[in-house]
């Protein structure tokens, strides 16, 4: 059994929202962290939405120990990666326990100085949880590509046809929002801290090459040299990620290979016992 009974979730959009929802059926106190003036939409009865400036450690820490807060999640977009060491200082003087970064994605271990590019702040995370190692403050990360995000990815929702920077070969680990949520708030609530602390959690709802989408969807397959239009730039970033091999969640950046055993992609789904994860068809109803 967890020792964990207070969580303070940081941010309440795509995927602070649906972890709350799962946390709040884990018979625990919960708090919402939103930036002054921000809107939240509808929580679970009993969370308590407090907007403070993530940059005021002073007030941050004040809120955290007020509330005895024992495990922080950050869920914070790409603008907010850096913020994150505050937030940081704050859960280290406020005496939390344990403190999950935003990462939600692929694995951003072992990425290099500078790979910030701007399809998920890859370099900035591996900072984060560089500084959060530095501080002695425990940290688990969780890694997973989520599968709603695909018809957006790869342009569906624009054309109809599935649109790929690179060979398409490589396998990605995608994982449906409701898992992810569903998977963190259980491990939180039933694990004891030495299996938690210092971890990276390597999710697979299922492993696919982009390649293969084309038959998922029933459509063509395009290869191209990057993606136009709105987000182009973001996409085309992503998918060249994805091409290298970085899209699994068990590659290993320093070696170019796959990580195995304990390490490897969707090694940490067993931490779940008797669930079942979604396939892309299922979440995509396809």
């Amino acid at each position: 059994m967890s020792p964990y009974k207070s969580f303070a979730v940081v941010g309440a959009g795509k995927i602070g929202l649906p972890i709350v929802d799962a946390l709040s059926a884990q018979n625990v106190s919960i708090i919402v962290l939103s930036r002054p003036g921000s809107s939240t939409k509808p929580l679970p009865s009993g969370v308590e939405v407090i907007q403070v400036d993530y940059d005021d450690v002073a007030a941050v820490a004040a809120v955290f120990k007020r509330h005895a807060v024992d495990v922080v999640l950050s869920t914070v977009g790409i603008p907010g990666l850096a913020n994150q060491k505050s937030l940081a200082d704050a859960a280290k003087r406020a005496g939390v326990q344990l403190f999950a970064p935003s990462e939600y994605a692929a694995p951003t271990d072992g990425q290099p100085e500078g790979s910030d590019n701007p399809a998920g702040g890859t370099g900035v995370k591996n900072k984060i949880a560089k500084y959060l190692r530095s501080v002695g403050m425990p940290s688990l990360r969780v890694f997973w590509p989520f599968t709603e995000g695909i018809p957006w990815l790869v342009g569906y929702s624009d054309h109809g046809k599935v649109r790929i920077v690179g060979k398409g070969e490589a396998p990605v680990s995608f994982t449906s929002i409701p898992d992810i949520a569903g998977f963190v708030a259980y491990v939180l609530a039933s694990l004891p801290p030495s299996e938690l602390e210092d971890r990276i959690l390597r999710l697979e709802g299922q492993r696919i090459r982009l390649n293969d989408l084309g038959a998922l969807f029933k459509t063509s397959v395009e290869h191209v040299d990057r993606i136009t239009g709105e987000g182009g730039e973001v996409r085309t970033s992503l998918l060249k990620l994805l091409d290298s091999g970085a899209g699994s969640t068990g590659w290993d950046e320093a070696n170019k290979r796959e990580r195995s055993g304990s390490e490897a992609a969707g090694s940490a789904n067993a931490l779940w016992p008797g669930h079942r994860w979604q396939s892309i068809k299922e979440v995509l109803h396809l």
